[in-house]
């Protein structure tokens, strides 16, 4: 077993196996000999610990084999009741002003605790050095009033320097934005656990609406602005106005064992998107949402020119999507590249792409990712299992022009983004429907190398036709086998297929292709 959290009253720890998500059996968790749950998949956690307290922890599989791990838990300078800063929690009462208080008069070290009950509250700023705890049935509940949300500029100027002095931002711009539910700039050591909920209450406000109108871009659930040291342990995130969780320009940054919840249809309710930042963590999660369920970014090119901060060293392990336009998404605002990116052991279901790149021309020439590695994934009932799309024609005003369009190869400026080495590993996809794998690149700016190793994908007999990349002027597929253009090198290696209709394999504007058992399944 791996110990991936130990707080002062919880513990998050992983199973390590093969297996994506679920472990191979069932099994019991012993907390100093008393039963304490049963499970099936490879991260659980432990709550309502005492803090500072030494535990063991004994987990028995079916097969009667155990695993033991001790661990102490942390200490703290106190811990606090909202309550008693007269927050009243029956979700009609507004706790703004005191819970805001709470958490502006918390000692250091200190961790502010909710008891069951719902919190209907305005944006909340948090604080270095504290930690927010949300017991079972405790809801901090988002209002439905906007104009009541602080909008929080994407930048102002330093009244002597005139340095830009930046705040946050929204789909790659630095933009003005209604203030997040949970808000945090230039803080560190923050912590939100427990076995509660974060609601952004988007369903019952004008969210969801006419959001184009607005005179700010749609506030978060959760948004920090160069923070450092972040964890949201086991909470439940939900139906956010736009984007769930946005850490903009962090460090280390960790979501462990958390889900995220909001209607298919909500607009651009994405789970987790992590922009220019360094050092995130995504472990034992579970999405159901209306748009990415990850969607990892670096801005548009204007920020990425500004700050010329990547994304580096992300990991996504043992996650569960359910829902969602891409399970795994990089970019498209990824101007500033991506780099050294791991996504491993997770499942999968009824998402309309499992692994998803997307880019286009106008990001940049610092728009470079590389380094990324699927490997051990399981999906079931996705449409597209893999996208590489370097034409991707969404977000931006220029969207539908030529520039984005043409297929004539165009002059490499500043302006064109590069994609380098891509690893897919691993995978079994059953009941695909649109297309194996959709891979296109640019003529001008072909892709360095997609290697495809150990993969079998099974179309279902239902299979239904539709888009594999959104791209102008894209053509509508079904059962289509493997797609790669302006691939400069192609490794593909016991790869089966079954119930493709046509060519198992389509290349074009390739410099190199290896096969070595690629087969058609049965």
């Amino acid at each position: 077993m791996k110990i991936l959290y130990i707080g002062s009253t919880s513990a998050c720890l992983e199973i390590e196996n093969q297996n994506p998500y679920y472990t191979p059996e069932t099994y019991t968790v012993y907390l100093d000999n008393q039963e304490v749950l049963t499970g099936d998949t490879n991260v659980f956690s432990l709550f309502d610990l005492r803090r500072d307290t030494e535990y063991s922890v004994i987990v028995r599989f079916s097969s009667e084999k155990e695993e033991t791990v001790r661990f102490r838990t942390a200490a703290e300078t106190c811990c606090i009741n909202v309550r008693d800063f007269g927050a009243v929690g029956d979700g009609v009462t507004e706790d703004t002003h005191a819970i805001q208080s709470a958490i502006c008069l918390m000692p250091e070290g200190g961790r502010l605790y909710f008891p069951a009950g719902t919190y209907w509250t305005l944006p909340l700023t948090l604080k270095s050095h504290i930690t927010l705890e949300l017991s079972e049935n405790a809801v901090i509940l988002g209002m439905t009033e906007r104009d009541r949300y602080p909008i929080i500029p994407g930048f102002v100027k330093d009244m002597e320097t005139g340095e830009d002095i930046p705040f946050g931002g929204f789909e790659g711009n630095e933009v003005p934005a209604y203030q997040a539910l949970l808000y945090a700039s230039y803080a560190k050591d923050i912590t939100v656990v427990g076995k509660g909920r974060i609601d952004g209450n988007g369903q019952n406000g004008d969210w969801w609406g006419d959001f184009q109108s607005f005179p700010a871009a749609r506030p978060r659930v959760f948004f920090c602005n160069r923070t450092k040291n972040v964890v949201f342990h086991g909470i439940t995130l939900a139906n956010s106005p736009s984007w769930h969780m946005h850490p903009f320009f962090s460090k280390n940054i960790s979501f462990l064992d958390c889900a995220f919840s909001a209607p298919k249809d909500s607009p651009n309710t994405d789970a987790i998107d992590p922009e220019s930042c360094d050092g995130v963590n995504i472990i034992g999660c579970r999405f159901s949402v209306g748009d990415d369920c990850i969607a990892v970014k670096s801005g548009k090119i204007g920020m990425a020119r500004k700050y010329r901060t990547p994304a580096d060293h992300h990991t996504i392990r043992n996650c569960l999507m359910e829902f969602g336009h891409g399970g795994v998404t990089l970019g498209s605002e990824a101007a500033a590249g991506i780099r050294n990116l791991s996504v491993t052991q997770c499942y999968f279901h009824a998402t309309d792409r499992g692994l998803r790149i997307k880019s286009r021309r106008g990001r940049g020439k610092d728009s470079f990712i590389t380094n990324v590695l699927f490997d051990n994934i399981r999906m079931d009932r996705v449409l597209t299992p893999l996208v590489i799309n370097m034409w991707y024609n969404c977000v931006d005003p220029d969207r539908f022009t030529e520039y984005v369009w043409s297929r004539e190869p165009l002059p490499v400026d500043d302006r064109t983004p590069k994609l380098g080495a891509f690893t897919f590993r691993n995978m079994e996809c059953t009941n695909a429907e649109v297309a194996a794998c959709y891979i296109d690149g640019l003529p001008e700016s072909p892709i360095d190398e997609v290697v495809l190793e150990n993969i079998r994908i099974s179309f279902a007999k239902d299979a239904k036709p539709g888009i594999p990349a959104m791209q102008n002027f894209a053509k509508e597929r079904c059962c289509l086998g493997l797609y790669l253009d302006n691939v400069k090198h192609i490794r593909i290696q016991n790869v089966s297929l079954q119930g493709v209709a046509g060519d198992k394999l389509i290349v074009d504007h390739c410099e190199d292709i290896v096969t070595e058992g690629l087969e058609e399944g049965e």
